[in-house]
């Protein structure tokens, strides 16, 4: 399992202690920035690199964001084909989020979570499975049909590309 990491300013230094922590239970982690602390930096072009990525490979791989609240990289990774993300700021909703919804991103709050807490949430997010319970799998499997909705009725009005909303799209 490939693991992508991404964070602003305000969760750049969390970031860098969560790679070395995370590289020391044994995953690969990839650092898709920020690589130096940029007040003038923008969350959702970090949140975008990671979506991008667990997107392409999301049966392979995880993401985890930071950002000042964590909400604000988890609305941007969100906007991704294949992309469950969820804020989490506790181990129990780390449990949950992938025992239940499946969550291939989290989103960590730098502002509100110290390193333990986020040691703490990481551990427990990258050794829970998701249960396939049938309830949780009808459930997740409802979120997709939803998103595959969107996607066909995207390819109805002709828009050409689909994989993002066009704001997000690259020139």
């Amino acid at each position: 399992m490939n693991i992508y990491i991404g964070a602003d300013h305000r969760g750049f230094e969390l970031k860098e202690q969560l790679k070395q922590f995370i590289q020391g239970l044994g995953y690969p982690i990839v650092d898709v920035g920020n690589t130096r602390i940029d007040e003038a930096d923008d969350y959702p072009d970090f949140a975008r690199a990671v979506a991008e990525k667990v997107s392409g490979d999301y049966e392979h791989s995880r993401g985890i964001l930071l950002c000042g609240s964590g909400i604000g990289v988890s609305i941007v990774a969100n906007k991704f084909p294949r992309v469950r993300a969820g804020l989490v700021m506790t181990s129990d909703q780390a449990f949950d989020s992938r025992n239940d919804d499946d969550t291939n991103v989290i989103a960590l709050p730098a502002s509100y979570l110290g390193f333990d807490d986020m040691k703490r949430i990481v551990t427990t997010w990258l050794g829970t499975p998701f249960s396939e319970e049938g309830r949780h799998r009808r459930r997740r499997d409802k979120i997709s049909e939803i998103e595959a909705g969107l996607q066909d009725e995207a390819r109805k009005r002709g828009e050409d590309d689909i994989e993002a909303p066009r704001f997000m799209r690259r020139s």
